[in-house]
């Protein structure tokens, strides 16, 4: 079986949306990608060689100031330490101030804007010095490098459990006043630390960033990030960004159902993660449910309203099986994994973003897979390796970079074109067969069967087509500019997709 998708494009029409939902795109370019661990210079090189010139809106950053700096025995270096903060300075893994500040001008040069991921639900629990050399005593709450101290954390009476710990995700209070994973947990409710978070976010979009992913939003209460997504500052103009211009959020919030926090408690702040749709995606493409009944996927299907979601098929944490993971589609599965990316960046629901790893061994035990903590590719001295290039522009080095794939690449650029459009003229076989356009400038067709493809299909008239036509062959994935040939691909594979 061949895995099929047929793509027919025109022009492009921007949608606009405003405020913290708005996520300052440039003009005609729509999906983010998370280059997760990834170092400032490689990302900067990044969006100059591919993420601009492939039309790529965005990138999400992994955190960007100290951490702790963990060495066990069993575990050394894992990737969440990054979510372990010592202070706001920003020296990383991935880099330093000068080398933050440099990718974010060479990014934004080229159209590609940066989104940040903020830890500032928790402070690390360890003890010694961070990554930039910053003291810091988990055990007494003491991060002289910030300041916070012991006044600056929930108060204990605050928190209902036992232990201190989250003990039960069913008592909301529990769940935003008591230590997540043994971290220390920051009052929020202060005015002190408010204006510490603030301090960090506001430098940041000094230097250029278009907005925020707030990690463990779910953690926190909604009415204190809302006085401080309040008092942001503006995007500055003198970085691009026209006048008023606010910074995007997307905050972290796993709401799968069937506990007391949900999601909607956060849309009055900005954009929510939608943890559903990449889990009902994997769902439907691993056959557990037929394609067929994705003809109304979204609200439909006990999501969000479009306006107030970000989506993605999976995340650094799903991946691994953490933070609300299961049988959920990644790189390990790139057939449909690319099936269900290209649904995603075909259907007109929600801000996407897709995903980019690297390649660490599993071994799994009893379903849980023990290297989950696994970091990015590094050298003997655990510095972070930078990605290779291969003549056939996949990555080397141990990365995977699905953005690099080509079905992925020439599918943001399919999101480019068809913006603005809505889903028309659906057709499915009954069952993992399907077909729709998007408005007069797109259509896809997507196989998921073990049979071949054989349909007469309605698709949007040779007139209704915008002047600058072109079609996506996606056999080889790329953009065919002879209108009469693109239009022979499309008759002739309607016939024969398998």
């Amino acid at each position: 079986m061949k895995t099929i998708v047929l793509l027919l494009v025109a022009a492009f029409v921007a949608d606009q949306a405003t405020g913290q939902w708005n996520a300052n795109y440039a003009s005609g370019r729509t999906t983010m990608v998370h280059l997760f661990e990834w170092k400032w210079d490689d990302i900067a090189a990044e969006c100059e060689r591919f993420l601009g010139p492939k039309g790529y809106a965005g990138v999400q950053v992994s955190p960007p100031n100290e951490h702790i700096v963990i060495m066990q025995s069993t575990v050394q270096r894992p990737w969440w330490e990054r979510y372990q903060p010592v202070s706001y300075k920003l020296v990383t893994r991935s880099g330093d101030e000068n080398a933050f500040k440099n990718m974010v001008d060479r990014c934004n040069a080229v159209g590609v804007r940066i989104y940040v991921d903020c830890v500032f639900n928790q402070m690390t629990p360890g003890s010694g010095t961070g990554i930039g050399g910053s003291p810091v005593d988990g055990g007494s709450m003491s991060y002289p490098g910030v300041p916070y101290g012991p006044n600056d954390f929930t108060p204990r009476s605050s928190c209902p459990s036992g232990s201190g710990d989250i003990e039960n995700y069913g008592n909301a209070q529990q769940v935003r006043n008591c230590k997540l994973s043994g971290m220390p947990d920051l009052y929020q409710g202060s005015e002190y630390v408010r204006g510490k978070i603030l301090e960090f976010l506001n430098r940041l979009t000094s230097y250029g960033v278009a907005g925020f992913r707030w990690d463990a939003s779910k953690h926190m209460w909604p009415g204190d990030l809302k006085i401080i997504s309040d008092r942001l500052s503006d995007l500055p103009t003198a970085k691009g960004f026209p006048a008023g211009s606010r910074p995007y959020i997307y905050m972290e919030v796993i709401d799968q159902g069937g506990e007391p926090i949900t999601a909607n408690e956060y849309f009055y702040i900005g954009r929510v993660t939608e943890f559903k749709y990449g889990r009902k995606l994997s769902d439907a493409f691993h056959k557990k449910t037929a394609l067929k009944y994705l003809v109304n996927f979204g609200v439909g299907w006990g999501l969000m309203p479009d306006g107030n979601a970000l989506v993605f098929i999976d995340n650094h944490d799903n991946q691994r099986g953490h933070g609300g993971g299961g049988d959920l589609l990644t790189f390990r599965e790139s057939k449909l994994y690319k099936m269900a990316v290209s649904y995603m960046l075909a259907w007109p629901y929600g801000d996407a973003r897709v995903m980019s790893s690297y390649y660490w061994e599993q071994n799994m035990v009893n379903g849980q897979d023990k290297n989950d903590w696994v970091g990015p590719p590094h050298d003997s001295n655990f510095n972070i390796l930078s990605p290779t290039i291969n003549a056939d522009d996949s990555c080397g080095n141990g990365w995977i970079c699905e953005h690099r794939w080509r079905q992925i690449y020439n599918m943001a650029k399919f999101r480019n074109v068809v913006a603005g459009t809505g889903m028309n003229d659906w057709w499915d076989n009954g069952n993992n067969q399907i077909a729709f356009c998007r408005g007069g400038k797109g259509f896809i067709a997507i196989n998921n069967e073990g049979s071949n493809m054989s349909q007469t299909l309605q698709v949007f008239k040779a007139t209704e087509m915008y002047p600058t036509q072109e079609l996506i062959d996606f056999f080889s994935y790329e953009f065919l500019t002879d209108l009469s040939f693109g239009w022979n691909i499309l008759r002739h594979y309607l016939g024969q997709l398998v």
